[in-house]
């Protein structure tokens, strides 16, 4: 049975869910407004092995669905026009969430944001940021925390080239979907499907591959 709070997440980010088979186009007025870095989403996609939920403005709808009937390579290939951003690409990602966090043993600490030696990407977020350090202060690794809706917040994870392989990712991930629980959510989790070693962080840290997808129409 699917999750209630990942049910509320995707209803709510989406626009609606869950949907019957094959492929919904869906209005949210998310789509047109800043998402958790300022930036907007101007279409989202959320698939499982039956069905998909694809949410656009209000005003792009007709012009997707449309392009829907059109195949899923032309769908892929121009929807960032159809959504209003050509110059912007559409990525796809496996989706993955997570109830059980694996039982890994806390290794970051909760910090700002702006705190000193932090790399661009975790400055992004206006939340809490969960890092690890190295005994001089210098930054190894840390997790951000997209707050999308009140039900559910997506996990992003960055180790710097000299500190990978000793297990950190995976126990930052883990603690960090610890502490989105606590706080009523569910923990999701995004990643290319050509990075292996994304997989196997998610896997390890309690988000199993149930085999859902997610694209969408980013910045470049």
């Amino acid at each position: 049975m699917l999750d209630r709070r990942l049910h509320l997440h995707l209803a709510a980010w989406l626009g609606q869910w869950p949907a019957g088979p094959g492929r919904h186009v869906v209005c949210s007025g998310r789509r047109a407004r800043p998402a958790w870095d300022g930036r907007p989403r101007p279409a989202i996609a959320v698939a499982t092995a039956s069905s998909s939920v694809l949410s656009v403005a209000p005003d792009r709808v007709d012009a997707v669905r449309a392009l829907t009937a059109r195949g899923e390579v032309e769908l892929l290939a121009e929807l960032p026009a159809t959504v209003g951003y050509p110059d912007w690409v559409t990525h796809q990602d496996m989706f993955r969430w997570c109830v059980a966090p694996a039982p890994l043993p806390d290794v970051g600490e909760w910090t700002s944001p702006t705190g000193p030696g932090l790399p661009r990407w975790l400055r992004l977020f206006d939340n809490a940021v969960l890092v690890v350090r190295d005994a001089d202060g210098g930054y190894l690794a840390g997790v951000g925390v997209k707050r999308h809706t009140a039900y559910g917040h997506e996990l992003a994870v960055g180790t710097v080239a000299a500190a990978r392989g000793r297990g950190l990712a995976r126990r930052l991930v883990a603690q960090a979907a610890r502490r989105v629980l606590d706080e009523g959510a569910v923990p999701t989790y995004l990643h290319d499907p050509a990075n292996l070693a994304s997989a196997r962080v998610a896997a390890a840290a309690g988000f199993p591959d149930r085999g859902w997808r997610s694209f969408g129409v980013y910045p470049p």
